[in-house]
């Protein structure tokens, strides 16, 4: 396992972390980073253009001239589509282009992405995230002591007010939650930086060796049970020895008749 330094806001070493392998030191496969950066930004388009169709362009709806007569062509309402400022047919609506990605294919992408922000030594751990006040500045001095990037993106793990009301005016930085985390936005940033609980989150949910949970032994929970129906057998053979002599005396009674 690789072993990283955990620094405080200050920038001093204040322990040591390991990382996991299989999720930080992953092999990093860039057709997943590829698929899953489109996938993200396919999601955020918004695809609202669009063009009025005959029902919605301006105009009055009665009919030009007469139908016979003329020698013009016949005409129905300026609002057609065959007339200047008329209406346009089968336009562009508004659509959604999000579709839909496999989990495995985001996870695998996550490992890639994290493995390679710790191969480049841009991936920074530190203690707790928790600023004295929700001054912009602190946080600004605070990620100038971690290490110049003109854009970071810190995961947190739970509820820092702080850390929100600061982070938010400050340009190219990002503030997300470890259940949130994407592949484009950790290779969009120039420097990760993650507390000691978003590791452990991590580590623990892009894991791909889970051990399954064992249930406990049928056997342990009622020994008691069978004893039971052993005892209520020696009842039983008693109740038919019991019955049988009965059946023999009836021949005996027949023979003194006779």
């Amino acid at each position: 396992m690789a072993v990283v330094d955990v620094v405080n806001l200050d920038g001093k070493k204040v322990g040591q972390v390991e990382l996991a392998d299989a999720v930080f030191a992953a092999k990093v496969n860039q057709h997943l980073l590829h698929e899953a950066s489109r996938w993200y930004l396919r999601g955020l388009r918004a695809g609202t253009h669009k063009t009025k169709d005959k029902s919605e362009v301006s105009g009055a709806g009665r009919k030009l001239w007469r139908q016979k007569g003329t020698g013009r062509a016949r005409v129905g309402s300026i609002r057609s589509p065959l007339w200047r400022h008329g209406g346009t047919v089968h336009g562009p609506e508004p659509r959604d282009y999000s579709y839909a990605l496999p989990k495995k294919m985001l996870l695998g992408a996550l490992r890639s992405a994290l493995s390679a922000k710790l191969a480049e030594q841009k991936l920074t751990v530190v203690d707790a995230l928790e600023l004295e006040s929700h001054k912009t500045k602190n946080l600004v001095s605070a990620l100038g002591k971690l290490g110049e990037a003109k854009s970071a993106l810190l995961v947190e793990h739970g509820e820092n007010r702080n850390l929100a009301l600061a982070s938010r005016n400050v340009d190219n930085v990002t503030l997300t939650a470890p259940n949130a985390l994407q592949p484009y936005e950790i290779l969009r940033h120039e420097l990760l930086v993650l507390s000691k609980d978003a590791v452990a989150r991590l580590s623990h949910s892009l894991d791909p060796e889970k051990k399954p949970i064992v249930a406990p032994d049928v056997e342990s929970i009622a020994p008691a049970a069978k004893p039971a129906k052993k005892e209520a057998a020696p009842k039983a053979a008693a109740k038919k020895s019991a019955a049988k002599p009965k059946a023999a005396a009836k021949p005996a009674k027949k023979k003194g008749k006779e």
